[in-house]
């Protein structure tokens, strides 16, 4: 099922070593009541987990029949199910977050395979367990044909140079490599590795798809919860869906609380509603990681919403990185930066707006300055909008960068000294104020660029009486000439 994700052993508190951060374990993913003896020994088909581990554990999908979601990757027309078929299995990257079945679908994968399956965690596993494995497999090769699949779980903890270590023998066909991961494989996994595999992005489950898991949890007498009688509506059995983020392993421990804090009635059966529920799950988290992919597709969001000039959108991702932990000033200084970028001079005020409330923050702090980064998200998002200054700037630097260091026309020139002056420094240069109109109409390009236009302002807020003034400009300079 897809109920379950990744068997990340995240109950460590070990460093990592190429990036990222623990997590629960996953639900889908078995701990290590069914790993090898020792790093070289294959694993077995995976079974069901003992009546002592916890419910998420003991629900794991043994076959693709008990699988829930992900079904454009388990479809009966899947790419995966058609290379199950054929038998070939190459190696492969599976990408998700916590609790959506990366290593129990690692796992069912290997069991349809005629591969040994031998997982390892990046966590508590180095280079010496690595090399013992590939040993393992290269003797297995050779004496009996079989390949084996290396199953590294976080793999994105790897370094660079412990990822390297896999590459010769994915290539001469040692080890089939199977790495789970809750990063962007983008940027935690090498991309030598990324081009000798298949990366396979799983999602959170959907609501409905967890309800069916919780269902099937408390039917169940042997592995489930069907023993406790509980009973429990499909609303709240709803509510819970929307509490656990999609992660189906932090949905069963949810629901196994639950129906342990319920009070027997007098027939023996357990009900709990969403009042139990709510204080037994006392949100704490959200999937939100400062660090990781996670956080820039949230900032994102915010920049996009005002861009888009929808302030209940900026308000949303504001406060979901605001609860996610985000540094408020790291939310200040891209607001100063949307005020240039995506508003600029359609509202001057939208800048010393945006500083006023990074400062306003700095004064007060948390939770109390939080509010004003909220009056500068709505302030932004309702505000004008012109990138014309941001594109100027673009046009500007690459005319630059094309051109050179184009000389300063001599009237612009400082002349502090004789010499300067006596060599055309500051010659007929005009000095605006005392020009009638307080407008010269000289020229401040160098020759090569006279004419050029960067900047040219909108059709909103001031840039339209920028615009005006422009044009008026420009025909007190022709007349000038």
């Amino acid at each position: 099922m897809d109920f379950f994700g990744d068997g990340e052993d995240r109950s460590t508190s070990a460093p990592a070593t190429g990036g990222g951060s623990g997590r629960d374990a996953d639900a889908n993913e078995k701990p290590d009541d069914d790993a090898p003896s020792s790093p070289s020994a294959p694993a077995s088909a995976p079974t069901s987990a003992p009546t002592s581990a916890p419910l998420a554990d003991r629900l794991r999908p043994c076959t693709f029949e008990q699988w829930v979601g992900q079904d454009e990757l388990t479809g009966a027309d899947s790419f995966l199910m058609r290379l199950l078929e054929t038998g070939t299995i190459p190696s492969l990257i599976f990408w998700g977050p916590p609790g959506c079945g990366k290593t129990t679908l690692a796992r069912l994968i290997a069991s349809r395979s005629e591969m040994a399956l031998t997982p390892l965690s990046a966590v508590t596993s180095g280079m010496k367990e690595v090399r013992t494995v590939i040993e393992g497999a290269r003797k297995r090769l050779k004496s009996t044909g079989q390949q084996t699949i290396l199953f590294i779980d976080e793999i994105h903890r790897f370094n660079k140079a412990q990822q390297d270590a896999f590459l010769p023998h994915v290539e001469n066909g040692t080890i089939v490599l199977f790495g789970a991961t809750t990063e962007n494989p983008s940027f935690s996994v090498i991309s030598a590795l990324l081009s000798r595999a298949r990366v396979l992005v799983l999602k959170s489950l959907a609501p409905e798809a967890l309800v069916r898991i919780f269902k099937r949890a408390l039917a169940d007498d042997a592995i489930g919860l069907g023993s406790f009688r509980a009973n429990v509506d499909d609303a709240t059995l709803t509510a819970l869906a929307g509490v656990c983020d999609g992660d189906a392993r932090r949905g069963l421990n949810l629901l196994e609380q639950c129906v342990a804090a319920a009070r027997p009635a007098g027939d023996g059966t357990r009900t709990f509603d969403q009042a139990l529920l709510a204080e037994v799950s006392r949100r704490t988290h959200l999937l939100y990681d400062k660090t990781g992919e996670e956080h820039f597709n949230v900032i994102s969001a915010l920049h996009k919403s005002v861009r888009s000039s929808d302030p209940q959108g900026a308000l949303y991702w504001l406060a979901r990185m605001l609860a996610g932990g985000e540094d408020p000033l790291y939310i200040g200084r891209r607001l100063v930066r949307m005020a240039s970028e995506d508003i600029g001079l359609a509202d001057p005020q939208a800048l010393p707006q945006a500083l006023a409330g990074v400062e306003t923050f700095r004064m007060l702090g948390s939770p109390e300055g939080e509010l004003a980064l909220a009056q500068v998200a709505v302030y932004l998002a309702t505000a004008p909008k012109s990138n014309r200054l941001y594109t100027a700037m673009k046009k500007t630097k690459k005319m630059i960068a094309e051109t050179g260091s184009l000389g300063v026309p001599d009237h612009l020139r400082n002349a502090p000294t004789q010499l300067m002056k006596d060599i055309g420094y500051g010659k007929g240069y005009q000095y605006d104020p005392d020009a009638p109109d307080g407008f010269s109409g000289q020229q401040c390009l160098p020759d090569e660029l006279e004419g050029t236009q960067f900047y040219e302002p909108g059709e909103f807020g001031f840039e339209k009486d920028i615009a005006k003034r422009l044009a008026w400009w420009k025909k007190r300079r022709d007349e000038l000439r």
